[in-house]
């Protein structure tokens, strides 16, 4: 006896293809939900409501033990003969009662018939091709899924929502997490019915408003990513939000988090005045905290990339800052002309750590420092290597190491839980008067 698991849409038996109606038709035990048994009110077999698929699966083994004891009656149709049919909702290999069946059940005994998925409904309804996307369930770990995929700044986002993960669950969720990136959400609800609705929400309709249980919540990503009005009046003095900056859409971890931000100033120990250089600047986030808190020092963004730089003459200009200078070139060949620093930043060295390192230390004014902020230990290999080298050449050269490991707390559904940020080694480089 086959056990055929058919996908159903919410436009209900009128949505099935004629094979898998015939399929239900001749199903000698019908089980769904409640929902999905109503939509085959003159089905003639054997009903269960689903409530629990492990408790069923358990039920369909007993089930097939009773029917092969019975005895055929000649010239009838046993329920034996006739197969047990799973109501399930859409593509039920999509996030769906699939695997555990497949984990569960002789793969011989089962066949699938799947319905439009709601994920492929949704972005058929917004007229977006949808191979690239990602995708999140309702199920497992929901949040540390969708945590990541929003820390990669992916492109493309269908979130399936429940009563649990709502779109104002979500909502929270990309508040705490504090995102460079800038998402349009599309709340898609009871695709297929004829209840359905679609439509573009802000952040705080999310949080506000009411939707569906059965919802997919579709997220683009902006790109360009639209800017955000800065009331620069109401930014703190230290410690600017990560969300004011602006990135870019295809490197979306230009941003150094706030909390490593102020650390790394630390370790640079400022003074009004001075010629910093921040090298793989990324979009300018440690350059433009330097420049707001010593508006007379004189500040170069050092990048690589078209992206980066084009994001830090924007943001630069968007905090209204004139000390600082987008310099686009490659390390270490571009330093050699500029002026001689008293503090040097190296965020980013795109695998030249070492000649890097070397014409820092060249062009270093005397008392000054270097502040590296590593999450490979491949580099912290070469620094510790490169300082050992140094001091005992120049033993006026010291170093010291901060493991910084954080995590912010993100709400998630009704819990807090935390988030941890990517641990980083904050390297500090002095070189001493002689």
């Amino acid at each position: 006896m086959t056990v055929h698991v058919v996908g159903i849409g919410l436009d209900g038996a009128a949505g099935l293809s004629e094979s898998a109606r015939q399929v239900v038709e001749m199903a000698a035990l019908l089980i769904g939900s409640e929902r999905h048994l109503s939509y085959f009110p003159q089905h003639d077999g054997e009903r269960w409501a689903l409530e629990d698929l492990t408790e069923a699966v358990l039920e369909i083994r007993r089930w097939w033990a009773t029917q092969a004891e019975l005895e055929p009656s000649a010239g009838t149709v046993e329920p034996r003969d006739r197969p047990i049919v799973i109501l399930v909702a859409g593509d039920p290999l999509f996030y769906g009662w699939g695997k555990l069946l497949i984990s569960q059940l002789p793969a011989e005994k089962l066949t699938f018939h799947p319905h439009v998925s709601s994920v492929q409904l949704a972005f058929n309804r917004l007229q977006i091709p949808w191979q690239d996307a990602h995708f999140v369930g309702s199920q497992g770990r929901y949040f540390e899924e969708l945590t990541a995929k929003l820390k990669l700044g992916v492109e493309k986002i269908a979130v399936l929502a429940d009563e649990t993960h709502t779109p104002a669950a979500l909502a929270n969720l990309v508040k705490a997490l504090d995102l460079p990136a800038r998402y349009q959400f599309w709340v898609c609800e009871n695709l297929g019915s004829a209840h359905e609705r679609v439509g573009l929400r802000s952040l705080s309709a999310l949080l506000g408003e009411s939707f569906a249980p059965l919802s997919v919540v579709v997220m683009l990503r902006e790109s360009p990513p639209r800017a955000e009005p800065l009331d620069l009046e109401k930014l703190p003095l230290l410690g600017i939000p990560d969300a004011a900056f602006i990135g870019c859409g295809d490197r979306p971890g230009l941003t150094v988090e706030r909390e490593v931000r102020v650390l790394v100033l630390a370790q640079l120990a400022l003074q009004p005045g001075q010629v910093v250089w921040d090298v793989g600047a990324g979009n300018g986030s440690v350059s433009i905290e330097i420049a707001r808190l010593f508006p007379q020092s004189e500040v170069y963004a050092i990048e690589k990339t078209v992206s980066g730089t084009s994001a830090i003459e924007f943001n630069y200009g968007r905090f209204g800052l004139q000390n600082v200078f987008s310099i686009y070139g490659t390390a270490p060949e571009i330093l050699h002309r500029l002026r001689p620093p008293h503090r040097i930043f190296i965020g980013g060295s795109g695998g030249g750590l070492t000649k890097i390192l070397g014409v820092c230390a060249l062009r270093l004014l005397p008392g000054g420092s270097i502040v590296l902020a590593l999450d490979a230990f491949e580099d912290i290999a070469t620094v510790l290597s490169w300082m050992g080298d140094r001091v005992r050449r120049e033993p006026h050269w010291s170093y010291r190491i901060l493991q910084v490991q954080l995590s912010r707390s993100v709400a998630g559904g009704n819990s807090t839980r935390f988030d941890a940020l990517r641990p980083v080694s904050i390297v500090t480089i002095d070189r001493h008067l002689n």
